[in-house]
């Protein structure tokens, strides 16, 4: 994730100011900037240039031109696998991103190619013992936009549950002012939550709508209410639902489609 730089003078380092613009992301301004597909007010911009709100940033069409050809793919990643590094034995999920495992389903014209997988990589994390819509890209500008510092971006997920020794009907058994508290009230690492909208999809299983994602959150936030987390499933982000994509199989983000 993107962290704030100190400026100095009213400047802002040129790679951080072209991600504030939604050019790019700062790794790939900087791989634009080594290339010399970057000019500041006229003149080939050099590696760590300071720019003022002033200063005016041109790009080469050849950037724009590369870019165009970056894939994001929606994953609905199954269960036991994590979303970035492998980790104690568990594979990424990345690696059901294979021709094999593209859904029939998907409306895009695009065919898979192995150089989609150079710098593919998780726009927010899912446990390993979740499942449902995985966003992997190789945009800077998605990954920005889906989990940047100061992104917002509604995740919602479908949440079964139990209370101590109920499994059946919780919704019954669940006090009222403990879902308040789900909804508003709760903190995480001495930190407050962000609000989030928490409603019972049916007796068993929760609906949540969070603008955040820390490390397990859904799953802390119910312990600390008495509730333990059966499943959870990820059905949107954004605006892009999993809607009927196959667990384990994938498809491309349209060009009509955005977060």
């Amino acid at each position: 994730m993107d962290r704030p730089e100190p400026s100095a003078g009213g400047t802002t380092r040129l790679n951080k100011r072209m991600a504030e613009m939604g050019l790019c992301s700062r790794r790939e301004a900087d791989d634009w900037i080594a290339r010399g597909w970057v000019r500041v007010d006229g003149a080939v911009a050099p590696m760590g240039l300071q720019v003022t709100q002033q200063s005016r940033i041109e790009v080469d069409p050849k950037a724009r031109g590369q870019q165009q050809q970056q894939v994001t793919i929606l994953l609905n990643k199954p269960i036991g696998y994590v979303s970035g590094q492998a980790e104690d034995g568990h594979q990424p999920a990345v690696v059901l991103v294979q021709d094999r495992s593209h859904w029939s389903g998907d409306a895009s014209r695009m065919r898979f190619a192995p150089m989609q997988l150079r710098g593919l990589a998780p726009a927010g994390r899912l446990d390993i013992d979740s499942t449902g819509l995985l966003v992997l890209t190789q945009d800077g500008r998605i990954a920005r936009q889906l989990i940047g510092e100061d992104s917002g971006m509604e995740k919602e997920y479908l949440v079964r549950v139990s209370y101590g020794h109920v499994v059946t009907d919780v919704q019954a058994a669940f006090p009222a002012a403990q879902l308040a508290r789900l909804r508003h009230g709760l903190s995480l690492d001495g930190r407050a939550l962000r609000h989030a909208r928490v409603d019972w999809q049916n007796p068993e299983q929760l609906r949540f709508v969070l603008t955040e994602g820390k490390k397990r959150q859904i799953r802390r936030m119910c312990e600390q209410v008495g509730l333990k987390v059966v499943g959870l499933k990820r059905i949107r982000i954004g605006r892009v639902l999993l809607g009927q994509l196959p667990v384990g199989q994938w498809r491309y983000l349209g060009p009509g489609e955005g977060f």
